[in-house]
């Protein structure tokens, strides 16, 4: 049995993975649906630290998603000087602040109320980390552009992907996109190439923490079968 092989022209190596049976595969899908189900957005941040390490571990998981070509298109920034923390807060709460004060229509500012969020930001801090996602346009290799494809829908991927890790390490996180987001660009001094797709405060819960009380839609609302 052949390890290797070459496709194309281009080597290709023998993907194994143990088979299981139908109801360990039934078990592994339902612990881990029982596990995401608890997880939640979190606003309000316990300011002791989380190890680096684990940081790295969360970012490598997500930086396994697939990609259009495999091209990788992301670049995430993990921040945790406060100094950054507080000029990403001040930029952020400015645009949340016009969003609130006349952006945003009247339906929209009533479906957020329920969710207790406004224009301040206090995470933006209290957070002892926060990972920027930053999509990029295209590649540069050796002063050269390479071309990337399906960009938004890789980074999406990867997001996906880095908030399940994020969970599952024990921590919480918010999503968050102030609108427009160029200052992130600005701050953290990204090349023009990269544009901020997501921001994303990761830490411990505060030991007293209110979350809404809603609900995710039932399987029904969500899955149609053919």
């Amino acid at each position: 049995m052949m390890d290797k092989k070459k496709i194309e022209g281009f080597e290709h190596i023998r993907y194994q993975r143990p088979q299981i049976s139908p109801e360990q595969l039934l078990k592994n899908s339902e612990e881990f649906y029982q596990m995401m189900d608890q997880r939640r957005t979190v606003r309000e941040f316990d300011t002791r630290p989380v190890p680096f390490e684990v940081m790295e571990n969360i970012i490598k998981t997500a930086s396994t998603a697939p990609s259009g070509a495999h091209k990788q298109p992301w670049t995430f920034c993990l921040i945790s000087d406060p100094n950054l923390k507080k000029k990403i807060r001040e930029a952020a709460e400015e645009e949340e602040r016009i969003s609130y004060g006349g952006r945003m229509s009247d339906t929209w500012k009533a479906d957020l109320k329920p969710l207790g969020t406004n224009w301040e930001k206090p995470f933006l801090e209290e957070a002892p980390y926060l990972i920027v996602v930053f999509k990029q346009s295209y590649g540069m290799e050796n002063g050269e552009k390479v071309q990337h494809y399906y960009v938004s829908e890789s980074v999406g991927i990867a997001c996906g992907f880095l908030i399940a890790a994020i969970h599952q390490a024990g921590l919480v996180a918010v999503t968050h996109t102030p609108s427009p987001m160029n200052f992130l660009s600005q701050i953290l001094e990204r090349p023009s190439h990269e544009k901020p797709y997501l921001l994303v405060p990761v830490g411990y819960p505060k030991s007293e923490t209110f979350v809404p009380d809603i609900n995710r839609k039932e399987l029904k609302d969500v899955l149609i079968k053919y």
